[in-house]
């Protein structure tokens, strides 16, 4: 799902209150990442996750191959952080404009 301008504006706003509940260390995306990712975006749509020092990659690079892989979507990257939303269709969470 592509965002638009306005719904990327509003999730990165809801995003600054948010914890970060995802992070990658030294072993990169592994099947234990993109299993928790996907468990996190089903039940919270908006997620924020962190690339760790010793990490193979930079925060874009993991953001685009976190949303490649769980059909997510990027919002945001800022240094080692990067907020990512895919929508729940079955059971919506948050309300898009």
């Amino acid at each position: 799902m592509e965002l638009t301008g306005k719904q990327r504006a509003h999730l990165r706003a809801l995003a600054n209150g948010l914890d970060t509940i995802l992070y990658l260390g030294k072993d990169g995306i592994t099947d234990s990442v993109l299993r928790e990712a996907d468990e996190l975006l089903t039940k919270r749509e908006l997620i924020k996750c962190a690339v760790q020092q010793n990490a193979p990659l930079s925060a874009k690079e993991a953001s685009i191959e976190i949303c490649h892989r769980t059909g997510a979507s990027p919002v945001q990257t800022i240094g080692r952080r990067f907020t990512i939303f895919r929508r729940n269709e079955e059971e919506p969470v948050i309300d898009l404009p």
